[in-house]
């Protein structure tokens, strides 16, 4: 008997060995099969990109990247662009609006493995990510090659990971809420007399077309400058007149301020043509704390005898873009 049951305590002892041995042999071929170069967790290992990880992990686009086979591209903006856009580092993201970061981390994703600096050197390229459609643009400046995103500029290109790619951007995108420039328009309390003087002139239905058309918006106070002081006053006003007015804000084109940086003489001026036919003088604005860098543009009219510049840029909609200035464009002085 004893015999009996110490042969029996041996053979639960080995059969115990056998399965530890096999347990163990499963968590190793787990921890081997474990992919650690997945695009979320690449990100998460750039310390320059703390503040685009935690959108990642509060919108749950860090899930789809990690079980996603991909391709993939990321659009990761810098810690810095973040800093400039109003968040003061990850914290500051995590507390954030579920729906806005949600709108940033889709709009920052791609599905598809896009080399951006393979594309045609052309100007504003149409992309299309999670979150919408976006512009590209490849260009040379003298001995740079430039690449940029609705404007923003990729710092560093095709960072490599397992199911995708990862690009660094100076800027935070914007996701574009109005399919329509008349939208953009309408929602910005600071243009209110320049979107009426477009609807009594009859443009505004023209805004609603496909375009792409670029807006220079002058800000109330601008109107109010050349004697367009109420609504009122510019809906008695004929609207031939306004439209004189207007025709010299338009683009019949989509323009970002980056795309008159890349395409500037060594005079570091441009023409741009209106739709009134006439052209604005754009000069490139110099960055004091980057020496031969420019910081964004200013622009001048026919009759205007000051530089008239930009207070809100690059504001992408479906069918353009609206910069806002903080003058008038003028023909006469």
């Amino acid at each position: 008997m004893a015999i009996a049951l110490k042969y029996s305590k041996r053979l639960s002892s080995f059969f115990l060995v056998l399965l530890l041995g096999a347990s163990c042999e499963k968590d190793a071929q787990q921890m081997s099969d474990f992919d650690n170069n997945k695009l979320n967790l690449v990100i998460a290992d750039n310390f320059n990109l703390s503040s685009f990880s935690a959108a990642l992990r509060k919108s749950g686009m860090d899930k789809v990247l990690n079980a996603g086979e991909g391709p993939f591209t990321v659009l990761a903006p810098s810690d810095a662009a973040f800093i400039a856009a109003g968040y003061a580092g990850p914290t500051a993201v995590l507390s954030a609006s579920n729906t806005v970061v949600s709108r940033i981390a889709n709009y920052h994703t791609l599905d598809g493995k896009y080399e951006l600096n393979k594309l045609p050197f052309a100007f504003n390229q149409e992309l299309r990510s999670r979150g919408g459609k976006m512009f590209a643009t490849h260009w040379v400046k003298g001995q740079d090659t430039v690449l940029t995103l609705n404007g923003a500029r990729i710092l560093s290109t095709n960072l490599p990971a397992s199911n995708g790619l990862v690009q660094v951007l100076d800027r935070v995108l914007t996701p574009y809420v109005h399919d329509v420039l008349v939208d953009a328009l309408a929602a910005d309390a600071s243009i209110t007399l320049f979107t009426q003087a477009l609807r009594t002139s009859g443009m505004l239905e023209q805004l609603r077309q496909t375009g792409p058309y670029t807006v220079f918006a002058p800000v109330n106070t601008a109107m109010q400058s050349i004697g367009y002081a109420s609504v009122e006053q510019i809906e008695k006003t004929d609207p031939k007149v306004l439209l004189d007015l207007i025709s010299y804000h338009i683009v019949r084109d989509r323009r970002f301020v980056y795309d008159y940086v890349w395409s500037a003489g060594p005079s570091n001026t441009a023409q741009q043509g209106m739709m009134n036919g006439n052209s604005v003088t754009v000069r490139l604005v110099p960055n004091p704390s980057s020496p031969g860098a420019f910081s964004g543009i200013s622009l001048r009219g026919i009759g205007n005898t000051t530089d008239v510049l930009l207070t809100k840029q690059d504001m992408l909609t479906g069918n353009g873009i609206l910069h806002v200035i903080n003058g008038t464009l003028r023909l006469t002085q």
